[in-house]
């Protein structure tokens, strides 16, 4: 312990190698592998699990810090906790990337088939999934890694299956052909959620469909529709007009003839058209279109589809076949003008829908898919909702998270993909069949052994079985993740026993319907239980144009960039220190160019002034001693002893009533303040003094207070800095070498020390300290140059107060000597030649005359003067302009009257002190 002392007290901070030494420890002593038949109340996270895709930004790391402080804390308290973490496979995102590198081969995935397609999957989760890993341990994460989980290993998998198996005999798994949401580029279904709108300028093309006459022939006359996605015509089965506009009430039940594809369809009155929207007049088709789908339902009309799933269109398209849909809409545009049927094209701005992971325009399109009903789901968590299962944190996402189960739709489960949990259903065909048709029965099983048995009673021995080859919806297994991590089905695991339902989700506003809804729906399903008792939702880290950090968006910062440079203790307590409050977004100061940032920078100066106070203590220290304190050292104390002692207990109690609410930011700001003003700028100050002072009597008293704030202030510090807490408290203490800050006890508050009295006296204090260092300032006084400081005041408790510090103010101050008087006992007559101010009822006078060089000081002064006249002259030049005052940004405006206030009022003062001095 004398040599890691020695060592410190030598040696600058390194975060690098602080951090690698303790996350390397924590790691090998399993220090966060807790034992669900240990005691201490249940604590538990399971953590977000990041797509296995890349690496992670600063959006995970944000999240990561904000977990790591929930569950050190929770550790502190001397709860039980459990912090799970795991990546999630992310279908869509993995099989876009695997397409990707086959493509520049060569090859497509059906070339080199399922089986060779998902060990190139799992060979990318590997080294994926590894260096997600060590990112999240260069950040300190305090999770167990031994419970590590992936959301395709086998007991995940087999949880999924279980789930499938109960869905679908509660009926509420069924399969059909609805109208999804495809994305061409995936070649899959992906659900409402995963579509991203996006603002595009189009066009809006006006094109007219003759209409035929009773006996089929074409008339010369025409109905003009109006139309965004004019290659869906191939498709039309109806024209729709609203049954109250008096345009085209005569021509409802006549029909039309579509251009191309010579089909006569019915002109139908629906109250769902807009009379208002282009002609008044839309085009119905059913096939790729949600809204032309009811109309089609309430019609009884039929559905065309006419495209590929690739986005070609396909037979049905007539002469257009096997153009890209693109393509296709650019020639169907010159073909109707050739024919005279286009009459205008309108610039039309519109929303798109995008696939978010395909990142092009989905294509409504009829697919035989999977679907989960929601309606009995969502209810049975509506009903929880006014026990506050969860309590959400800030309560206003309570009130998204239930309109969006008040509105939800059905569950398309399916993706056409290779890459995540097989769908557990066999098609039943007889020997002789090669392909599965719509009607196809299948049975749903939990393996292909059970499904043969169950196959045979039904359909008899001669079948064969061919595996669904579609994977269930990523999200579908993500909903699963808070207890399929624990154990589940297994509800007697020590796991799931102990920490199910897990305490709190940390997690961004942007997956409340992504992820948080579907945990409480599945959680209330399979376990009759919400899966966690709070929602803390956090803002989204934004880059310096204000967009949403993500790696699909290509403008994330990694992490270790910044860990790099600062430290990851820096980085995370710039992260939680941005936080206003729960649910609002940070953006964090970043150069791109040269990979820095102030704010981070800022936090690492933090660490250092902690080091620093650290190694000053070291220095101080006379033995080894217990520096517990007794009865006897409290009677002791100085009145400084008692002034940081009463200020550490507000702050602790402050700070642990914060964390408990989950208000992380604020936790972080008054803990920085206490430590860098309170403690290092003020304490260690006073306890310099009788440090310096070999007659101090107390000075073992003052190493105890010293130790023990530094102690208490390093525990409290420890959730947001881990590393660095843990490495000077091990310097700090006498404790066995296997001992972790990490698994402490939280300081206990004691209010005995609480003297709010006493805080108020030394805030004054402080401001009289700050008064004579800036009338010093201003008069231009080198810190060896000192000068006698008069104070003056009728309050008689603050003299008593002032004069047992006396000593204390005159070497802060750095003044030769401080008299301190009551009004009657002096005559301020002497004090004519003396740079003065007031804090409340004290009066304080720095006399000049007699140390002073008069001459320089009016001249730097008179400098200082005619530049803040200079100043105001250009402000008042600006807000006398009504054009910068009336167009200008208000914060603009607001700043130039505030600095036009400020510089008058430093003029005033200025001009005052040269006229004292003439």
């Amino acid at each position: 312990m004398t040599e890691m002392n020695d060592q410190l007290s030598l040696e600058n901070y390194s975060p690098f190698e602080v951090e690698k030494k303790w996350q390397e420890k924590w790691e090998s002593l399993e220090a966060f592998s807790p034992n669900p038949e240990d005691d201490g109340e249940s604590f538990c996270v399971v953590i977000p699990p990041p797509n296995v895709t890349g690496s992670l930004h600063m959006g995970h790391a944000f999240n990561t810090a904000l977990i790591d402080v929930v569950v050190r804390f929770q550790r502190l308290l001397g709860k039980n906790v459990l912090c799970l973490p795991g990546t999630d496979h992310a279908s869509i995102a993995v099989q876009t990337i695997l397409e990707k590198q086959l493509k520049s081969e060569g090859k497509t995935s059906e070339d080199i088939g399922r089986d060779e397609f998902l060990k190139r999957a799992w060979n990318w989760k590997e080294q994926s999934g590894g260096r997600i890993v060590s990112q999240l341990k260069r950040i300190g994460y305090s999770v167990d890694w031994t419970r590590e989980r992936f959301t395709l290993d086998q007991k995940l998998n087999e949880a999924v299956i279980e789930a499938f198996n109960i869905l679908y005999k509660k009926n509420l798994i069924y399969r059909g052909e609805y109208l999804v949401n495809w994305c061409p580029e995936s070649q899959s279904a992906v659900s409402d959620l995963e579509v991203e709108m996006q603002e595009v300028n189009g066009h809006l093309w006006h094109f007219k469909y003759p209409l035929i006459s009773e006996s089929g022939e074409q008339l010369d006359k025409y109905l003009e529709v109006a139309t965004t996605r004019p290659e869906t015509l191939l498709g039309d089965t109806a024209v729709a007009v609203n049954p109250d506009d008096d345009r085209y009430k005569e021509f409802i039940g006549a029909k039309v003839k579509v251009p191309f594809v010579d089909r006569e369809i019915p002109i139908i009155a629906d109250s769902h058209v807009d009379k208002d929207f282009g002609t008044g007049c839309v085009k119905v088709t059913p096939a790729h279109d949600p809204n032309d789908f009811a109309i089609g339902k309430r019609h009884n009309l039929k559905q065309i589809n006419v495209m590929n799933k690739d986005g070609t269109l396909n037979i049905n398209a007539g002469i257009f076949q096997n153009l890209e849909r693109y393509e296709a809409r650019k020639k169907i545009i010159k073909e109707l003008d050739n024919l005279g049927l286009l009459t205008k094209i309108e610039d039309y701005k519109h929303t798109v829908p995008f696939s978010d992971r395909g990142k092009v325009p989905i294509e409504p399109l009829l697919s035989t898919q999977w679907f989960l009903k929601m309606d009995g789901i969502s209810q049975g968590c509506l009903n929880e909702i006014d026990s506050k299962k969860p309590s959400f944190i800030p309560p206003r996402w309570e009130k998204v998270y239930k309109d969006w189960l008040e509105n939800i739709n059905d569950w398309c489960i399916s993706r056409q993909l290779w890459w995540g949990h097989q769908i557990p259903a066999w098609y039943v065909l007889d020997e002789s069949q090669d392909s599965i048709e719509q009607n196809t029965p299948y049975i749903v099983a939990r393996n292909e052994e059970d499904a043969l048995i169950e196959a045979n009673k039904k359909f008899g021995l001669n079948i064969k079985l061919v595996r669904d080859k579609d994977v269930l919806d990523t999200w579908f297994s993500s909903g699963l993740w808070p207890f399929s991590t624990l154990g589940w089905p297994n509800t007697n695991d020590p796991d799931f026993k102990k920490w199910y339902p897990n305490s709190v989700l940390v997690t961004g506003f942007d997956i409340i319907f992504f992820w948080v809804a579907r945990m409480t729906m599945m959680g209330n399903t399979f376990t009759n239980n919400i899966p966690f008792k709070d929602v803390y939702i956090h803002g989204l880290v934004r880059d310096e144009n204000n967009k949403k950090m993500s790696k699909s968006s290509g403008n994330g910062i990694d992490p270790i960039l910044l860990i790099d440079k600062y430290g990851s203790d820096a980085l995370r307590f710039a992260l939680i220190r941005e936080v206003a409050g729960a649910g609002q977004d940070i953006r964090l100061d970043f150069d791109r160019k040269k990979d820095t940032s102030s704010t981070v920078e800022a936090s690492r100066n933090f660490a250092n002034k902690l080091w620093n106070a650290t190694k000053f203590v070291l220095i101080n220290k006379t033995s080894n001693n217990n520096y517990s304190f007794n009865e006897s050292d409290e009677n002791s104390l100085e009145l400084c002893d008692k002034w940081i002692l009463s200020k550490l207990n507000q702050v602790n109690i402050k700070v642990t009533a914060l964390l408990k609410e989950y208000k992380l930011g604020e936790s972080a700001k008054l803990l920085y303040e206490f430590t860098w003003n309170d403690f290092c700028d003020w304490y260690v100050e006073f306890a310099k003094q009788r440090f310096n002072n070999k007659e101090t009597k107390n000075r073992q008293i003052s190493e105890k207070v010293l130790i023990k704030v530094l102690n208490d202030i390093l525990v409290m510090i420890h959730p947001f800095m881990p590393h660095i807490t843990e490495e000077l408290w091990h310097v700090l203490q006498l404790k066995p070498d296997n001992a972790l800050l990490s698994l402490q006890k939280w300081p206990i508050h004691e209010n005995k020390f609480v003297d709010n009295k006493l805080d108020n006296s030394f805030q004054q204090l402080f401001e009289i300290i700050r008064l004579i260092r800036n009338l010093r300032s201003e008069l231009g006084l080198k810190p060896s140059e000192k000068g006698p400081v008069y104070l003056i005041s009728d309050n008689d408790e603050l003299i008593d107060f002032l004069k047992t510090l006396v000593g204390d103010i005159q070497t802060l101050t750095k003044s030769s000597e401080v008299f301190i008087f009551k009004n009657n006992a002096v005559d301020k007559k002497e004090f004519a030649k003396s740079f003065s101010g007031i804090i409340s009822d004290l009066e304080v006078y720095l006399p000049f005359q007699d140390f002073v060089n008069i001459d320089a000081l009016k001249e730097r002064l008179t400098k200082d003067l005619k530049k803040v006249t200079i100043e105001l002259e250009n402000l008042n030049k600006r807000l006398s302009n009504k054009n910068f005052v009336d167009k200008a940004p208000k914060d603009i405006v607001d700043e130039c009257r505030f600095k036009l206030n400020e510089g008058s009022v430093q003029k005033e003062r200025i001009t005052k002190k040269l006229e004292l001095l003439n």
